[in-house]
């Protein structure tokens, strides 16, 4: 969830602990709870890595298996219309936060797939490292 809303999370390797700090290029507040953790991260840059958020094309194909994933006939040819449309992404939300109980369907399978994601990252460093 914090990933695909904005913000930074880094993973430290030794403790296994993901930490969020705000994407500071976009935070606007003189308010710093997140001091504690950019400190920590700061004082000990080794044990952690960067989680990236997904780029655009595996956000695409999460939302081209989603399609494949429901039984909605009718649905399926709306979300592979807005794919196929300018601004994909801006019209496959339109017709998703539209669908009813599949707006929620459609929440739970993007988490799924990204939880999968960010363990797919973490079993990559940890190969990378050893």
């Amino acid at each position: 969830d914090s990933l695909d809303s904005g913000m930074c999370c880094y993973y430290n390797l030794k403790t296994k602990e993901i930490s969020e700090i705000p994407n500071f290029d976009n935070w606007m507040s003189d308010e710093e709870p997140w001091q504690e953790d950019i400190d920590k991260i700061e004082e000990n840059w080794e044990d952690y890595f960067k989680i990236e958020p997904m780029g655009h094309n595996s956000s695409f194909q999460v939302m081209v298996d989603f399609i494949d994933s429901i039984d909605n006939e009718t649905l399926k040819e709306k979300l592979v219309k807005s794919l196929n449309k300018p601004k994909p992404f801006r019209n496959f939300k339109w017709e998703i936060d539209n669908s009813g109980e599949f707006r929620q369907k459609w929440f739970d399978f993007k988490k799924s797939n990204y939880i999968s994601w960010v363990n797919l990252k973490v079993e990559e460093e940890n190969e990378f490292l050893s």
